[in-house]
């Protein structure tokens, strides 16, 4: 390929493999994808990694500037090279690149950037897959990983009147830091992690006035409780019975949140982590309880539509921010890559994660499109040496091997 690749040994002579072998192909250049290529690479197995962009944590760049972690840099490491101490214990979004970077240098992945795969097919021979990506490219594995990302594509929803509304309105994967809005009105409308983190962000930068729409009220947990990180807790009630982790949540809450109903935000009827199997994760607080039980952060009803230069909120109520911030999420937009394979679920995301291929697609195997409580890094670490390790077990698949 004359693609640009990483600089590394291992980009710049790639193995040679024989002919009748395929190495297995990573979609995404990613924390998933990095540790999937990593993790085969132990295995022995040529991986080759494919990103759209010019560089490796493409998503991670696009990120606002005052984000962290809201996980722990030794729970949130990936495998083959721990996070550097001098990161500390949370760590920024800038810290989290560089890390991607020198984890691909580190592990001289091989990383062809530039490349967009547009869809995944099976092969002639049916051994294999065969891909179709920029530039005409066929490019045919042994074996596919998609690694490409939870979040991939912005989503705001079709909102009436929104096509002509005159105000700004820009998603929350636009948003950068708060001096362009110092002084000004500013609603924010989600409160997931990010919607909550940049309202905090706003009101500490200077923001004339900052409000926060909520459709559904979160449940919030402290990032950290007397050093303890709310990750641990996450790690070990990961695979207990959701209706066990729901009952011992609800005490935890009432003692380490306040009550903030009369500002908005009542404490959720379902449970904690009935709500993290349906795809939504506590909010870690950063900041959002003081804000919004000061009433430096507003906490305002669901955004139904836009009218006559207005935001028209469910509560009939009509207000004219200076900008609406929408941090209404993403999709995963895999319809066009694998839908037609049948590996995907109502809501779009593979039926199968992990180690485990859909019984129909053997070879196929998807990494980071669950959102678990537990920490996504952590998982994808997971993930990638047990889809490295089922891939070495499968003796009837023509995989490239490295040299020895």
């Amino acid at each position: 390929m004359a693609d640009s690749t990483a600089s590394s040994p291992a980009s710049a002579h790639p193995a040679q493999p024989h002919p009748a072998d395929r190495p297995v192909y990573v979609i995404g250049g990613g924390p998933g994808g990095l540790a999937a290529a990593y993790a085969l690479r132990a295995q022995g197995i040529r991986a080759v990694v494919l990103e759209k962009s010019d560089r490796v944590g493409a998503s991670w760049r696009r990120h606002y500037d005052r984000l962290h972690l809201h996980t722990t840099r030794r729970l949130s490491g990936l495998p083959g090279l721990p996070m550097p101490r001098r990161f500390g214990r949370w760590v920024s979004r800038d810290d989290v690149v560089r890390y991607l970077e020198k984890y691909a240098e580190f592990h001289e992945l091989e990383i062809v950037t530039g490349v967009e795969v547009s869809r995944v097919e099976r092969s002639a021979d049916g051994a294999g897959w065969l891909l179709h990506a920029t530039g005409g490219r066929e490019l045919t594995g042994a074996a596919v990983v998609v690694a490409t990302g939870y979040n991939h594509t912005p989503r705001v929803p079709d909102w009436p009147g929104r096509a002509t509304y005159t105000g700004e309105l820009l998603h929350a994967g636009d948003y950068r830091n708060a001096k362009p809005y110092a002084g000004r009105d500013v609603l924010v409308v989600g409160v997931g992690n990010t919607g909550a983190e940049i309202a905090v962000d706003l009101m500490e930068g200077g923001a004339a006035r900052v409000r926060l729409s909520v459709r559904t009220a979160p449940h919030i947990v402290r990032r950290s409780t007397a050093g303890w990180a709310s990750q641990y807790t996450g790690v070990l009630v990961r695979r207990l019975p959701v209706a066990l982790v729901d009952r011992l949540a609800r005490p935890v809450a009432k003692v380490s949140v306040p009550d903030l109903s009369a500002h908005g935000l009542p404490r959720p009827d379902t449970g904690l982590y009935s709500r993290v199997t349906e795809g939504s994760i506590p909010v870690q607080d950063v900041g959002l309880i003081d804000a919004v039980r000061k009433g430096v952060v507003e906490v305002v009803a669901a955004v139904e539509s836009f009218e006559d230069g207005k935001v028209v909120l469910a509560d009939g109520s009509r207000i004219e921010p200076d900008t609406v911030i929408a941090a209404t999420g993403y999709s995963r937009c895999l319809e066009d890559l694998v839908g037609h394979l049948d590996v995907l679920g109502p809501r779009g995301r593979p039926v199968v994660h992990g180690p485990r291929s859909p019984e129909h697609a053997p070879g196929l195997y998807f990494t980071g499109f669950t959102n678990p409580i537990s920490g996504m890094l952590r998982e994808l670490a997971i993930d990638a040496v047990r889809i490295a390790k089922a891939l070495a077990k499968d003796g009837g698949r023509r995989i490239s091997r490295l040299p020895s």
